[in-house]
């Protein structure tokens, strides 16, 4: 099962249901609510913001059309979400390589986390990397390795056995297990 993001007040799965219904209003919403944020997250992968802003157009549109067969039993809404603009952001680079232009780093991650985009307060979010930081710090160096391969860097766990010349299944394995004991970590 993969890590949960935590869900804010406002309600995701209840735009997404609007949005199966057909409520443009509601797709607004989410977009308002976490567009900025997948924004981020396209962009830390391709690292070219009109690239990142094709994908999150894609996103939404995939989030519209398919608000429909999204299952809350599954997973939570905006997981679904984030998963969405995540996918679509890795077939870009499989499809056209890895290579990409790299534009300031960092002011591509400022952006995103403006006042308007950041839901918790920042001494919040500085403590909850840091304790991000300190339970990946607990895992053997292979499992976090792998662990960041898949969810940093965007690498297939295919990618990622042949880059550690490991076992596919031993690599599946790890992941797993680190992020059982990311999310016992974390509480």
């Amino acid at each position: 099962m993969p890590l949960s993001l935590p869900e804010p007040l406002f309600d995701h799965a209840g735009c997404i249901a609007a949005c199966a219904r057909g409520e443009r209003q509601a797709l607004e919403a989410l977009y308002r609510e976490e567009g900025p944020r997948l924004l981020g997250v396209a962009k830390r992968l391709v690292r070219d913001t009109a690239l990142a802003e094709d994908i999150l157009h894609d996103a939404f549109i995939r989030i519209w059309q398919g608000a429909s067969g999204f299952d809350p039993e599954r997973g939570s809404a905006r997981g679904w979400m984030f998963s969405i603009t995540r996918h679509l952001a890795l077939n870009f680079l499989r499809r056209h390589g890895r290579e990409v232009p790299i534009e300031e780093p960092y002011a591509d991650h400022l952006e995103t986390l403006d006042g308007a985009a950041m839901n918790p307060p920042p001494a919040t979010a500085l403590a909850d990397a840091g304790q991000l930081q300190h339970c990946l710090g607990q895992l053997p160096s292979q499992r976090r390795e792998c662990l960041l391969l898949a969810y940093l860097d965007g690498y297939s766990h295919i990618e990622i056995a042949a880059r550690m010349a490991t076992p596919l299944g031993t690599v599946k394995a790890w992941i797993k297990r680190s992020l059982s004991a990311l999310r016992e970590c974390l509480g």
